[in-house]
């Protein structure tokens, strides 16, 4: 089984090629695709819907994975730990907006969606028991706005009743479901966006302590 992972920023895929194993197969387009393991390909491929869209595109023209996991940080709507596991149950696009023409908001015309289900929940949740570490599921929403405490927020939040907030697995499942390729998504939390606590406050540093290690292991216990 090959297994493509998609990142975002250099920040979150840094722990994985510390590793002496891992080698830059090529870059294509400005995109860095990294062997992590003889089956799992890793890249980055910026903030971003379009960044991301491109770079997924290319990973499943290039090298045909089996699944895709999209892993990153992501900000939280509920008032959760910094550092919580997150395993996405599928993902909303907030910023797909086509209401004038009668669409449901959120509406992708071209796929006719909503809702884009991340692949099989019910094994992601066994092999996220086999990781050994507390995590939450949820559902996610992506959009082109870094998310802050502002009526922007409240409006996702009571539209779409998301459990998290980030910037591109929404782009990432739109790319697989088109290719008809599987796709999973990972996330951690880095900050919780209605909570003035500064504890709860942006830490990408807490909020990448487990989540390369822990998206490792999570597609080693995977059955597909």
């Amino acid at each position: 089984m090959k297994i493509g992972l998609m990142y975002a920023m250099t920040g979150e895929i840094e722990s994985l090629l510390q590793n002496k194993q891992e080698q830059l197969l090529k870059q294509v387009a400005g995109v860095s695709f990294y062997r992590i393991r003889e089956d799992v390909i890793a890249c980055t491929g910026g903030v971003g819907k379009v960044n991301i869209a491109m770079a997924t595109q290319l990973m499943c023209s290039l090298y045909a994975p089996d699944l895709i996991v999209s892993v990153g940080v992501a900000g939280s709507f509920e008032n959760l730990p910094i550092g919580t596991l997150v395993l996405a149950e599928g993902f909303v696009q907030h910023d797909v907006d086509t209401t004038a023409v009668g669409d449901p908001i959120g509406l992708v015309s071209t796929v006719k969606q909503v809702l884009f289900p991340t692949w099989n929940l019910p094994c992601g949740k066994a092999a996220m028991d086999g990781v050994g570490l507390p995590y939450r599921t949820g559902l996610v929403a992506t959009g082109d706005w870094f998310a802050v405490d502002c009526p922007r927020s409240h409006w996702i939040a009571d539209t779409f009743h998301p459990l998290l907030c980030e910037m591109e697995g929404g782009a990432v499942a739109q790319v697989c479901l088109r290719n008809d390729t599987r796709f999973m998504a990972l996330k951690s939390v880095s900050d919780c966006l209605f909570e003035k606590d500064q504890d709860f406050n942006f830490n990408f540093p807490t909020a990448m302590k487990d989540l390369n290690r822990a998206a490792l292991d999570f597609i080693s216990h995977l059955t597909i």
